[in-house]
């Protein structure tokens, strides 16, 4: 009788755990790509990132600093820890000050979140227009923005949307093409045409 031989893996792509990952993987795992995101339990890699995701995304974290109330934060892409089987990362978040725990933190927890934000791109469309919308409104975060190019434009297209605690569905709340102007989670205006000058 002979010994079964090991299977090689053939592929540096970790194999999936018979009942998908955890976050714990998420953060855990050697040599994930940048920006690795966790849905249902599955990873996710992102593509390359185009230019006007990274100006549109530059150009609103200015724009929610810039009145930001003392007892909130601004981050770009971190981890959101939904649940055991869900870490996206937004391009975007607005959180509480008192979550950040020092420079070497990896993710914040959803309780943390007023604010999610999804600057859309083509390799991402569904999961930024419906599965994290869904997820995040899941989670209880109070407000998700996407973003969206216009057209052929330059210009982006600020979608918001508020939480609706009965449903824990998102409603609509507006579409701001030049300028966005809201009061909520506290009050923003930016200038959406100045991401030509970037």
């Amino acid at each position: 009788m002979t010994a079964a031989k090991p299977v090689e893996q053939s592929s540096p792509w970790p194999v999936p755990p018979q009942n998908g990952y955890t976050v714990d993987d998420l953060f855990t795992l050697p040599d994930l790509p940048p920006h690795t995101e966790l849905i249902d339990g599955s990873l996710v890699f992102g593509g390359p990132q185009r230019r006007f995701h990274g100006n549109v995304v530059d150009l609103l974290v200015h724009g929610l600093r810039s009145t930001l109330p003392a007892d909130l934060r601004v981050s770009r892409e971190m981890t959101i820890v939904l649940d055991r089987r869900n870490g996206p990362e937004p391009d975007v978040c607005v959180i509480r000050a008192a979550a950040i725990t020092g420079p070497d933190q990896t993710h914040y927890e959803a309780a943390d979140v007023l604010l999610a934000v999804e600057v859309v791109s083509p390799e991402s469309e569904a999961r930024d227009r419906t599965t994290k919308p869904r997820k995040y409104a899941a989670a209880g975060i109070p407000h998700f923005w996407r973003v969206e190019r216009n057209g052929d434009t330059t210009h982006p297209v600020v979608h918001t949307y508020t939480l609706d605690p009965l449903t824990k569905a998102y409603v609509h709340t507006g579409m701001h093409r030049d300028q966005l102007k809201v009061t909520e989670p506290y009050d923003v205006t930016v200038d959406l045409t100045a991401v030509d000058r970037l």
